[in-house]
C-alpha cells in the first residue's frame, strides 16, 4: 500500500527531493479571489461579511458576533461527559503553556539600564475550520496559550458554531466569537468591521483561502504561519510494531486527502510488513476514502541503510509530527535538528499530541519546522527593548557612539550624543 523506496535508487533520491517542496501551496490560484474578498470586507465591513457568507455558505449569520455570555450559554447544550473531557484536556494544555511564560528582564551594564519588557498583545484572533470536520481541540490548542499569555481579548472565528465548539471556547476562555469562516473571517479580524473589533494576531489552520488570506493580511496583523496539509514521519527500526506504526500513519492520513503519511526504516522486511498492515487497517476505517487517497498519493516509505541515515532524512524533511519508534528514541532525536513535535517511543501516539498531552498541536508544516516553532505563549506577546543611560554612562560612551555614527556618515546621530555630554 505504501510506495517503498530503496536507498541508492533514483526513485528514492527523487522522492526526497520532491518532498522538500511539499510546502509550496498553490496560493497563486486563489489569490485574485481572496484579494477581492479582503477588499470587500475592508471597505464595506459587516455588509460584505454577510454577503460573502450567503454566497459561499447559503446562510446569514445572526448574530455575527457572540458575546462571552452567549458562548457560555450555548456551551450548555454539549454533553456533560464531553465537557468534562474538554476541561481535562484544557487543564493539561494550560499547565504546559504556563511554563512558557516570559517575565522579561532588567540589568545594569556600566551604568546603563538595559532590559526587555514582555506584554501580551491586546487582541488575538483564533481561527477554527468548519468544513469537513469540527475540531474543538483546535480551539483549545489556540485559545488556551493566548489566555495564558494574558491576552485580554481572544476572538474565535468559526462558521456555524456547534455545541462542542462553544464548549471548547467557553472552557478555553474565549471572549468573543465571530460566526464566519474563510477569507472573509480573516479579513474581519484583520481590518475590523462595525461589529468585529480588529485584532493584533491571527492564528490557526484553515483551507487554501484562509491560508492565502492570512498571508495577504500579514503586516496589517501578525500571523502564526501558513498551514499546509497535515503530515507525519515515523522512524522505525526492525523491532517496531507494524500494527502501531500503521495506526500512527493512518491517524494523519484520515485528516485529508492531501495529508502525508511518511515512513523511514532500516529494514526492507519491516517496510513491507508495515505497508501490508496499513492496507489491512485501511479496510476498517470509517474515513477510508479520505485515508486511502492520502496513502495512495502521499504514502511513502524510505528504506535507509542505518539510523544515521534515518536521522538525516528526518532532518531534511523537517516534519510536522515526528514519531521515533526505535530502541533509543531520545538518542536518535539528539541527531535530528528540525521537527514540529517529536513523539518518543512505541507508547507515544501522535494522537496524544493532538488532544491532551499539553503542547499545542498547531505546528509548522511542509518543512517549515526548519525555521518556525509550535504555537505557544510566545506567539501572543510583544517584546520591547529597554535602554536607560545615566549622565556618567553617556559621558563614558560618547567617543564610541560618535565614532560609530561618523563612520556611517550620520553627523546628526553624533551630535545627538554630544548634546548630552558635558563640555
Amino acid at each position: 500500500m505504501l510506495t517503498i523506496l530503496l536507498r541508492g535508487t533514483e526513485a528514492y533520491d527523487r522522492a526526497l527531493a520532491a518532498l522538500a517542496h511539499r510546502g509550496d501551496a498553490d496560493l497563486a490560484r486563489v489569490e485574485p479571489e481572496v484579494r477581492a474578498i479582503l477588499e470587500a470586507v475592508r471597505t464595506r465591513g459587516d455588509a460584505a461579511v454577510h454577503e460573502l457568507t450567503e454566497r459561499f455558505e447559503q446562510r446569514r449569520a445572526s448574530p455575527l458576533v457572540w458575546s462571552r455570555e452567549a458562548i457560555v450559554e450555548g456551551a450548555r447544550a454539549f454533553s456533560p461527559e464531553g465537557t468534562a473531557m474538554l476541561r481535562e484536556a484544557a487543564e493539561r494544555i494550560r499547565r504546559y503553556h504556563e511554563r512558557q511564560l516570559d517575565r522579561g528582564f532588567r540589568y545594569e551594564d556600566e551604568g546603563v539600564l538595559l532590559g526587555q519588557r514582555v506584554r501580551p498583545a491586546k487582541a488575538a484572533g483564533v481561527y477554527a475550520p468548519g468544513g469537513k470536520a469540527r475540531y474543538p481541540s483546535s480551539v483549545l490548542m489556540t485559545a488556551v496559550p493566548a489566555v495564558v499569555a494574558g491576552v485580554p481579548r481572544v476572538v474565535l472565528a468559526t462558521p456555524r458554531p456547534t455545541p462542542e465548539i462553544l464548549a471548547a471556547a467557553a472552557i478555553a476562555g474565549v471572549h468573543e466569537l465571530v460566526d464566519a469562516g474563510g477569507a472573509q473571517a480573516i479579513a474581519a479580524l484583520a481590518y475590523g468591521t462595525d461589529s468585529v473589533g480588529r485584532v493584533d494576531k491571527i492564528v490557526g489552520p484553515g483551507n487554501l483561502y484562509v491560508a492565502c488570506a492570512k498571508r495577504l493580511v500579514f503586516g496589517v496583523v501578525d500571523i502564526d504561519g501558513i498551514a499546509g496539509p497535515s503530515e507525519i514521519l515515523v522512524v522505525a527500526d526492525d523491532q517496531a510494531s507494524a500494527k502501531v506504526v500503521a495506526a500512527d500513519l493512518l491517524s494523519q492520513a484520515e485528516h485529508d486527502e492531501d495529508a502525508y503519511a511518511l515512513l523511514v526504516t532500516t529494514s526492507e522486511a519491516k517496510a513491507r510488513e508495515i505497508s501490508d498492515e496499513v492496507a489491512r487497517q485501511l479496510a476498517e476505517l470509517p474515513r477510508r476514502a479520505v485515508a486511502e487517497a492520502s496513502v495512495r498519493d502521499h504514502g511513502l516509505c524510505f528504506v535507509a541503510g542505518d539510523l544515521d541515515e534515518c536521522a538525516r532524512v528526518a532532518d531534511q524533511l523537517a516534519a510536522e509530527h515526528l514519531s521515533l519508534q526505535v530502541r533509543a528514541p531520545e538518542a536518535l532525536f539528539d541527531r535530528i535538528g528540525a521537527a514540529g513535535a517529536v513523539f518518543l517511543g512505541d507508547h507515544t501516539p501522535e494522537a496524544a499530541g493532538d488532544y491532551a498531552a499539553g503542547p499545542s498541536h498547531v505546528l509548522p508544516t511542509g518543512g517549515a519546522a526548519r525555521f518556525s516553532s509550535p504555537l505557544g505563549v510566545y506567539d501572543f506577546v510583544v517584546r520591547t527593548s529597554i535602554i536607560g543611560y545615566s549622565r556618567e554612562a553617556i559621558a563614558k560612551q560618547t567617543a564610541l557612539l560618535t565614532g560609530l555614527a561618523r563612520m556611517e556618515g550620520l553627523e546628526a546621530h553624533a551630535r545627538a550624543v554630544e548634546a548630552r555630554s558635558p563640555g
